[in-house]
């Protein structure tokens, strides 16, 4: 275990920089935070690059637990809770911070002929709702995630807290053209939904059993015109109440659970 007194150390001046998406993607690392996410990661054999505490970490439920995981890890940091304070992003830090490196995902390791069940995020700009989706997405067996560039950064620190882990199970992919995408994947057969409320389908109507790719649009405008016109079916959920419409991580998640609940018949 190496310790670091200094804030102007170059550690915990890349620490600081990982907050700005445009270092993420230069070093293609982010960051995770607390006792959970930590435990996740290492549960999952998720690519951690460092391990900085600070022994704030042992007064946290949990803290001593992790710590004897952690104690001999060569990747393992230490620093003052002065320092720590200075790189944390939680409102109360439970002392504990992991730098992890992207996973790199193509697009063509998906296999149509699997019938994967995918989703496409369209212009998806909330971090609570990409955590979200991301976390239902993995408890409802969703293959594999589309981003579109338009998207918030899937490894932003509010986002990748939102999935309370799940990001190190469920493959995300991003996508520079996702036009081409889609029509190569429905050249392959794979049927695309898009969610919309006028001229659709009630989703229990809809055929998820076959290879197909879910769309779900921005938080305001929806599906763009582009991804809507390939479209083979346009879904919704059926509603009986006063409410036009539903927050996009709620609406998502019941789409995918139908899809499960097909499945699994």
């Amino acid at each position: 275990m190496l310790e670091i007194t200094s804030s102007s150390n170059p550690m915990i001046k890349m620490i600081k920089g990982l907050y700005r998406r445009k270092e993420r993607r230069t070093r293609k690392l982010f960051l995770i935070e607390g006792i959970k996410m930590i435990g996740e990661c290492l549960d999952n054999d998720y690519p951690m690059e460092s391990i900085i505490y600070c022994d704030g970490l042992l007064d946290m439920r949990g803290g001593e637990e992790l710590f004897e995981r952690i104690r001999d890890d060569r990747r393992l940091f230490k620093v003052s809770n002065r320092i720590y304070e200075e790189i944390s992003d939680m409102e109360t830090p439970q002392g504990i911070l992991g730098i992890a490196r992207f996973e790199s995902n193509s697009t063509t390791d998906i296999e149509i002929g699997d019938n994967p069940f995918i989703l496409l995020l369209d212009r998806v700009q909330d971090p609570g709702n990409m955590g979200a989706i991301i976390r239902t997405s993995d408890a409802f067996g969703i293959d594999g995630i589309i981003v579109t560039n338009g998207c918030v950064d899937t490894y932003n620190p509010k986002v990748v807290r939102a999935t309370m882990g799940s990001i190190f199970r469920v493959p995300i992919y991003g996508v520079q053209n996702e036009i081409e995408l889609i029509n190569m994947f429905k050249d392959e057969g794979m049927a695309l939904y898009v969610t919309a409320l006028e001229g659709s389908m009630d989703i229990r109507e809809v055929n998820f059993i076959r290879s197909c790719m879910l769309v779900i649009g921005n938080e305001s405008s929806g599906v763009s015109r582009g991804i809507m016109e390939l479209a083979d079916n346009r879904v919704k959920i059926p509603m009986s109440g006063g409410a036009e419409s539903l927050n996009v991580a709620v609406a998502s998640s019941i789409i995918m659970y139908e899809g499960m609940r097909q499945r699994v018949q």
